[in-house]
């Protein structure tokens, strides 16, 4: 008889955060979906409570995104922009870009190539709203 895995049981997201100066790094990894971005979003939440005033979120490390996860991204930059923190994403693969892209979010978000290139201020995808 089959064993009933749970869904979070099947996939993974992490997070780590790391100040750089003025720059907080919250790189998260792993699969971005309904069945992680419940945790996932009280660890990124924690992860803002106290940052600089420069935000970059690296999603170099996210193997798939699904709305749930463009979810937890739009979340997290209604919940800095009160404060004036500026957030800006890096390094989405392929796949994550298209989505932003096709989403309109590409539009919402700052984009950077990689995380040096945010915290250099070099050009991304600039946001329509900044």
């Amino acid at each position: 008889m089959p064993t009933d895995v749970s869904a979070s049981a099947l996939s993974e997201a992490g997070l780590s955060r790391e100040r750089l100066g003025e720059h907080t790094i919250v790189a998260i990894s792993g699969e971005l979906d309904i069945a992680t971005t419940p945790s996932l979003r009280e660890r990124l939440n924690a992860a803002l409570r106290d940052t600089g005033p420069h935000v970059v979120i690296d999603l170099s490390g996210v193997t798939f995104c699904d709305a749930s996860g463009l979810a937890l991204l739009v979340g997290a930059r209604r919940r800095t922009q009160p404060r004036g923190v500026t957030l800006v994403l890096a390094g989405p693969r392929p796949q994550l870009n298209r989505l932003l892209r096709v989403t309109g979010l590409s539009r919402v978000f700052t984009v950077h190539p990689t995380v040096t290139a945010a915290r250099l201020g070099r050009p991304g995808i600039r946001s329509a709203a900044a």
